[in-house]
């Protein structure tokens, strides 16, 4: 399994956010964008999971290219987002929300229980919270919710967008070492977040996305001691313009 993105081109109207760009994110890996405000990091993984058009540029899933196949379609393939801003639907409870994560695929009743238990065990305040509207979560709940919803449609690979945006120093610790058991069970991982450090102490390799380019590729261990990553982006926080 193998996702590839090649020479992507995206635009917003008139305004190209991504300028050709290249990643290649290899089973069993986390990977992670870093980038300041602005740079595409979310155009990017809104535009693999099919919610934003290709310019020009392709991209390739598991040896399929998978460029113009509608959203649904690629949750099918493997392909799951967590947004930014976590998207869940605060009128419906949690068990509801979960359940949104299998609306697309046609999903047996023991499949459902299965996987709504490998959630809970990740996540055992959703089993705690399972009457209660998503609304009425507080922030580091409402992540919980969000990725436990893209774990849902069993994904080969999961994309994370700032999962530690606007939590607390415990619960974004929670929510990385979550993130490493994730990878741990086999899910390949794509991620965005605003806090580098902690992405790329947990990632394998690196991107480093300025205003729509990528600007450098190592492994994650090498960009934490590069001096233009520490200063530009280590104890910095971002946040996306583009969508």
């Amino acid at each position: 399994m193998r996702l590839e993105i090649n020479d992507l081109h995206v635009h917003y109207g008139k305004i190209e956010a991504i300028k050709g760009i290249s990643v290649v994110v290899n089973m069993g890996e986390i990977v992670t964008l870093i980038g300041a405000n602005g740079a595409g990091k979310t155009t990017t993984l809104k535009t693999i999971s099919g919610l934003r058009p290709v310019s020009s540029g392709k991209i390739v899933f598991d040896g399929e290219d998978i460029t113009n196949l509608p959203a649904h379609e690629r949750v099918r393939r493997g392909i799951s987002q967590a947004p930014e801003g976590r998207g869940i639907f605060p009128g419906m409870t949690v068990l509801e929300n979960l359940e949104m994560g299998k609306y697309h695929l046609k999903t047996r009743a023991a499949d459902m229980k299965e996987d709504l238990e490998k959630v809970y065990l990740l996540f055992p305040r959703l089993k705690e919270r399972i009457t209660q509207t998503g609304g009425t979560l507080s922030g580091g709940e409402q992540q919980m919710l969000a990725i436990g919803r893209a774990l849902m449609a069993r994904p080969k690979v999961l994309l994370l967008d700032e999962p530690s945006m606007g939590l607390a120093p415990q619960m974004i610790a929670n929510i990385f070492r979550i993130i490493a058991e994730i990878n741990k069970q086999g899910v390949t991982i794509l991620l965005v977040e605003q806090n580098a450090q902690q992405a790329l102490q947990r990632a394998d390799r690196a991107y480093v996305l300025e205003t729509g380019v990528i600007t450098k590729e190592a492994p994650a261990k090498e960009l934490l001691n590069d001096p233009h990553v520490k200063s530009a982006y280590l104890g910095t926080g971002a946040t996306e313009i583009f969508g």
